[in-house]
């Protein structure tokens, strides 16, 4: 081989190798870039993650409301227009009595159906902060598991304080609620 050829090689692959080198670090650098990221906590801040929890609440009790009275309604229509004979009983009881707890019945079942609903219209209005807001509130789950107290040892002086941390709206409601459970704590372990 002449010192030429040779020569024209190495030129030849010293571009492709910088390339690739520079290429490598290139991509290195995005890796790394995205992995801080992704590793970093959630871009939703505490504030707006409990308004969000807020309005995920208050979507799904109008839900229910509104399948409730849906189901009530649909109840309704089916059992006026039912022919029933007053003489006769049904089940051993008066068709009014029948009548009125199937209406009961259904709005209690399309209340429990609410949350299906408004859990459906909360993720179409969010759903751009919609993993942001899982996230934070995977965490936040994560905080209530491991700071809630044991419910065994409540009494009708010392009431388990909002076990699952359904009422907790702010980061002052949070606070008050890791008081309570600590307080809960200390009067079980003086009273036992």
């Amino acid at each position: 081989m002449s010192i030429l050829s040779v020569a024209t090689r190495r030129v030849a692959f010293t571009p492709i190798r910088a390339t690739s080198i520079a290429s490598s670090s290139l991509f290195t650098r995005l890796a790394s870039t995205s992995a801080a990221t992704s590793n970093n906590e959630t871009s939703l801040t505490w504030k707006e993650f409990f308004h969000l929890r807020k309005q995920q609440r208050r979507i799904n009790v109008v839900s229910s409301g509104f399948t409730a009275l849906l189901g009530c309604n649909i109840s309704w229509a089916y059992l006026s227009n039912m022919e029933i004979d007053p003489t006769q009983m049904i089940l051993g009881f008066d068709p009014l009595v029948v009548v009125s707890a199937g209406l009961m019945a259904s709005g209690a079942l399309g209340y429990l159906f609410g949350p299906l609903i408004g859990t459906q219209v909360f993720n179409l209005k969010n759903n751009k902060t919609l993993n942001d807001f899982s996230a934070k509130n995977k965490e936040f789950l994560e905080h209530i598991i491991k700071n809630r107290v044991d419910a065994s040892s409540q009494s009708f002086s010392n009431p388990v304080p909002d076990y699952y941390g359904e009422k907790i709206g702010s980061m002052k409601e949070y606070r008050q609620w890791l008081r309570d459970c600590h307080s809960y704590a200390r009067k079980a372990k003086e009273f036992l």
